[in-house]
């Protein structure tokens, strides 16, 4: 009677009588097989793409037999690895050598399988019909802190809500464990304010800089801007309810004197405007007129010894509440001697209140700038003078 063949491993089943004078070496054989199964290594090359078939021979050592199977190669699309139907095996399987390990997939030739999801070391089990994989989650027992390395759980490995109140002692969630922007408006627990939209609000702030109460409230009278512009210029201030006012005035600079025939005497310099910022209270109601003072006119030049003078720069004012007066135009040559310049213009408080009180909280104070607007006597005896600068005027009141 023949020799038959064991059905996982294929080891020869020798029969009495049979193989006579060959029991020795056939018996050699069967070791090795077994000690490939036990403890064999064989590296195998992966096919991208394509299946590599494993065999397992009778009698014959054969890569499905090894108990450690380290695959290598480079896979990106789908590939395949198959054992033999029908064996029933355990296998150590190395895939650290793999790239593009998630497209690989190792099954029974007919069965079902894995497809591997990292490039680690695996054990697999093969029932005859399918290879199962051995993981982690498939696995009994328990995994202590002695088994986790510093590390080694990432916030990839927590899956949203698996961490609740309970698993938290108090204060172990120090600052120093949250990341920036990480807590957002889901995260905070609700205030007795009452969600919405707040017009000068009244706010009360706890230690913690939670707002805890909010309250609309009232916003008191602005200053409304009721003139704006540059000389020259003249209207009517109107107003009914007013009652405080702020206004910054700028007066016209004077016009420069002309050059005579004597080159290079020059005509003199127009006198610099004047930049005042003026604050007041009046009664409502009231109209009153307001100006915004010119440039002066340059000395035009006249042939002869004898220079003209330039204009004066225009006043700026409104009603009697103030007035800037303008600049005085310089002088024109005269024979042998330049012109001499013009006097700047002036401040004039008026009539306005400037005391201090609790009704005019500007404090009544005035302030004066003389501005550069004069303009510059003509350098030579064939030119006309340069004109003033322009005055400006901005006006506010306040009213309620």
């Amino acid at each position: 009677m023949a020799s038959s063949y064991s059905t996982d491993l294929k080891l020869e089943l020798m029969v009495t009588g049979e193989n006579a004078g060959t029991w020795g070496d056939n018996t050699n054989n069967n070791l090795n097989l077994i000690q490939q199964a036990i403890a064999g290594f064989e590296s195998v090359a992966l096919s991208d793409g394509g299946t590599v078939a494993l065999a397992m021979t009778d009698k014959t050592i054969s890569n499905a037999r090894n108990m450690v199977l380290k695959f290598t190669g480079t896979l990106t699309t789908a590939s395949t690895v198959t054992i033999p139907d029908g064996i029933e095996k355990f296998y150590v399987i190395d895939l650290s050598a793999v790239t593009g390990v998630t497209n690989l997939t190792i099954k029974t030739v007919s069965g079902t399988g894995f497809t591997a999801g990292e490039a680690a070391i695996v054990a697999a089990y093969s029932d005859g019909t399918n290879l199962n994989e051995i993981a982690l989650n498939t696995l009994g027992g328990t995994i202590a802190t002695a088994q986790i390395d510093d590390d080694a759980i990432t916030s990839a490995k927590i899956s949203d809500n698996a961490i609740t109140t309970a698993k938290i002692s108090n204060k172990n969630v120090t600052q120093a464990k949250i990341a920036d922007d990480a807590v957002g408006p889901d995260q905070l627990s609700n205030t007795a304010v009452t969600a919405g939209s707040y017009t000068v609000a009244s706010i009360t702030v706890d230690a913690q800089g939670r707002i805890t109460s909010a309250a609309s409230g009232s916003a008191g009278a602005g200053f409304t801007l009721n003139i704006v512009g540059l000389g020259p210029g003249s209207g009517t201030y109107t107003q009914n309810t007013a009652n405080q006012w702020i206004a910054y005035a700028a007066s016209g600079g004077g016009g420069a004197g002309s050059g005579n025939d004597r080159t290079p005497l020059r005509g003199g310099n127009g006198g610099n405007g004047v930049l005042g910022v003026f604050t007041g209270n009046f009664n409502a109601p009231s109209s009153v007129p307001y100006s915004i003072g010119a440039a002066g006119n340059p000395g035009p030049y006249p042939a002869g010894p004898t220079g003209t003078p330039g204009g004066a720069g225009g006043t700026t004012a409104v009603g009697s509440l103030f007035s800037v007066s303008g600049g005085n135009g310089g002088n024109g040559a005269v024979n042998n001697n330049n012109g001499n310049p013009g006097s700047a213009g002036a401040v004039n408080t008026g009539t306005a209140d400037y005391s201090t009180s609790s009704a005019n909280p500007f404090g009544g104070n005035v302030l004066g700038i003389e501005l550069p607007a004069g303009g510059p006597g003509a350098q030579t005896g064939n030119n006309d003078g340069p004109a003033g600068g322009r005055g400006g005027l901005i006006f506010y009141d306040n009213r309620s």
